[in-house]
């Protein structure tokens, strides 16, 4: 893989980061790239460790936990809010990654964060990836 290459995958993959509310697929995103779909997936998962459409998700859920934890929307809409388009997916994937379902982590208190600078809160907070959330702590 070129340092081109990497540079033109940052930028999908920046695009991601921006408009991860927006219907995004692996061919739009490859556009950006200047690269094939099975190029621009291939090139991805080597150059960041996971698909495109993993990476996705991942910047969805973060920003639909910050999303539950405010509490004023309800979780379809959070899940509609950062670009999901089915609650079922939405919803299981969140459970994969947090470890409990949407509706329980917007039901649970949030204060253990509250005296976190907001750069430190959004390390604390994001999701992990690849089904390797620790189980949802008891109230």
């Amino acid at each position: 893989m070129t340092l081109e290459d990497l540079v033109r995958l940052r930028r999908a993959r920046d695009l991601m980061d921006r408009e991860y509310a927006k219907p995004l697929d692996v061919a739009a995103l490859a556009r950006t790239a200047h690269m094939s779909a099975g190029h621009f997936s291939r090139s991805f998962r080597a150059a960041f460790g996971e698909t495109p459409y993993s990476y996705l998700m991942t910047r969805r859920i973060e920003r639909a936990k910050a999303l539950l934890r405010r509490g004023d929307l309800s979780v379809t809409e959070v899940c509609f809010e950062v670009g999901c388009t089915s609650l079922g997916s939405f919803s299981s994937r969140f459970t994969e990654l947090v470890g409990e379902s949407p509706s329980a982590y917007r039901a649970r208190r949030h204060d253990e964060g509250a005296a976190i600078p907001a750069c430190y809160a959004k390390i604390y907070t994001r999701p992990v990836r690849n089904g390797e959330a620790p189980p949802a702590p008891r109230p």
